[in-house]
């Protein structure tokens, strides 16, 4: 049947050996289109010089895509356009939940957007329930016959959504699509995917939820964002969740390019964890003599001794060796692992923690969003580090308190000068909090 080519652009090397070329319903169009002394990759949009990306046999090819497979102007790309070949549901939600009053309205918005096919943002703080409040718009899509996706920039917020999607819609055929993974591909109804993945894809969506927008390497960057575009059908819906939304979404809202939702307050009701600074002077140079700050190490120990999980972050790759091996020569029976975002165990460790089978993660900002851990503290080192934004530094707090039965966990910054980015991350939860006290919803602690 092709199913591989539905909605999909291929090249032919990229087809399995059951590919029946004479299809009749295969649409072919130039893999890269040349224009004077400029090429232009149709897959990801990027245009390139010629004289930097000519092949030595002829033609050209296209640096920016290449692990996707390479690409070159002597190629066609190949899709068939999307059936919707899916068998009709009647129970697409097999989840039995609930939700808040407040969580409904945004459901019911979200519902609508997907019905009108608009272009909408779903702001809403860190443990709102973002994932929760697509069920209702999904099940309802699923339901008319249309294949949906939710992608995000982060391959660990694609691994934890993908089990929460299963077991809400049982029904529904349904892939996980990321750069690291072994299984093929299989034509599906409800694709998760990470938002390079998209590239891939041409008019394949009805309904196309971008999950984590303001997260790196999401942010400000045109080939995927163009890879969005070019995934949804042209009459289809795109829904934008985050709970830092940037200048640019913001503007898209003023300018009523897009609608949006807004919910200030937590699914349980409580207020976001603020953050709590504390001075760590010259902790560089400490940690060079393979120390941590001594109010850290305090830290550390303490909640080891009450055996509160917790998640500790640095600015740097580069110094996790050495944080590890601090904490070693203190707590040399605590268990933990470090983690980065090339890290090739890192869906393990992460695992490990979910399992507890470890005390503590020692990481990068590459889990300042998408991943729960039921309560935990967390503490930050350097939080005062120009690889921080004010997003993550929102997105690392909201880590904490995310769980009904603990909505109380700390957050502690461990600084050398208070910097513009911190100021504004502390003001950004101050503010969402102070909307969250004026709901009839807020519990009070």
């Amino acid at each position: 049947m092709n199913e591989e080519l539905f909605g999909r652009q291929l090249t032919v090397t990229q087809l399995p050996p059951t590919f029946e070329p004479t299809d009749p319903r295969i649409v072919s169009r130039p893999a890269m289109t040349i224009s004077g002394r400029w090429v232009r990759c149709e897959r990801c949009h990027q245009q390139l010089e010629k004289a930097h990306v000519a092949l030595p046999a002829g033609g050209y090819y296209c640096p920016d895509c290449l692990a996707l497979g390479r690409i070159t102007s002597r190629q066609s790309l190949l899709t068939i356009p999307e059936p919707n070949a899916f068998p009709p549901q009647r129970n697409t939600l097999t989840w039995a939940g609930s939700l808040t009053r407040l969580q409904q309205i945004c459901a019911q918005d979200v519902q609508s957007v997907f019905v009108k096919r608009k272009r909408h943002l779903l702001w809403a703080v860190t443990g709102a329930g973002k994932t929760e409040m697509l069920f209702l718009g999904l099940a309802d899509a699923l339901k008319r016959g249309d294949r949906v996706a939710v992608a995000s920039p982060r391959v660990d917020v694609c691994i934890e959504l993908f089990p929460r999607f299963q077991q809400a819609f049982t029904n529904t055929s349904m892939v996980l699509l990321h750069g690291q993974q072994t299984e093929p591909y299989r034509y599906c109804q409800f694709t998760v995917c990470t938002t390079h993945q998209l590239l891939r894809f041409y008019h394949a969506f009805d309904i196309l939820v971008v999950d984590e927008v303001d997260a790196f390497p999401f942010a400000q960057n045109k080939q995927l964002m163009f890879a969005v575009d070019q995934a949804i059908k042209p009459n289809g819906a795109c829904l934008y969740l985050t709970a830092t939304p940037g200048t640019e979404l913001m503007h898209a809202v003023t300018r009523r390019q897009l609608t949006m939702s807004y919910l200030p307050l937590r699914f349980h009701g409580h207020l976001l964890p603020e953050i709590q600074c504390r001075g760590a002077w010259h902790w560089r140079e400490k940690l060079r003599r393979g120390r941590l700050p001594t109010a850290l190490q305090v830290a550390i120990t303490a909640r080891l001794r009450q055996h509160k999980r917790f998640l500790l972050f640095v600015p740097h790759v580069a110094q996790l060796p050495d944080v590890a091996a601090a904490i070693r020569r203190f707590a040399p029976k605590a268990s933990f692992v470090t983690v980065h975002a090339a890290d090739g165990e890192r869906v393990e460790k992460v695992a490990a923690m979910r399992q507890k089978k470890v005390d503590f993660l020692v990481t990068t900002t590459i889990l300042e969003r998408g991943v729960t851990f039921p309560d935990i503290d967390v503490l930050v080192l350097g939080a005062d580090d120009a690889v921080f934004s004010t997003a993550a530094l929102v997105q690392i707090a909201g880590r904490a308190g995310r769980n009904a039965a603990a909505p109380d966990g700390k957050v502690i910054y461990w600084i050398e000068q208070t910097t513009l980015t911190l100021r504004r991350a502390i003001r950004q939860i101050q503010v969402v909090n102070q909307k969250g006290r004026r709901l009839p919803e807020w519990r009070h602690a």
